[in-house]
């Protein structure tokens, strides 16, 4: 027979099953974290797309535009895991 282990952990639920163990630990520096890379990469984003419109030529403002997107794109994922991880730090409701 096994024996009950009461070392366990509970099962993670909801949001919890998203984010990893090791920032599962410190949800808070993981959630500021990811809110400065996303501001940062923002910022790129937002530099790149002014100088899009500066662009002499159209490869050259292809070229700002796509690398702004690919910046932008990755801010918004930061900063959508920064939201998750702040959700998930919250404390429980009383009735759950």
């Amino acid at each position: 027979m096994h024996a009950s282990d009461d070392n366990t952990t509970p099962p993670r639920s909801g949001v919890r099953r998203l984010i990893s163990p090791i920032e599962l630990r410190h949800l808070r520096s993981a959630a500021g974290l990811r809110f400065t890379a996303g501001g940062f990469q923002l910022g790129i984003g937002v530099v790149l797309l002014g100088l899009a419109r500066r662009a002499e030529t159209t490869p050259d403002r292809r070229k700002c535009h796509r690398w702004a997107a690919w910046f932008l794109v990755n801010a918004a994922l930061q900063l959508t895991g920064g939201c998750l991880d702040m959700v998930a730090d919250r404390p429980a409701r009383p009735g759950t």
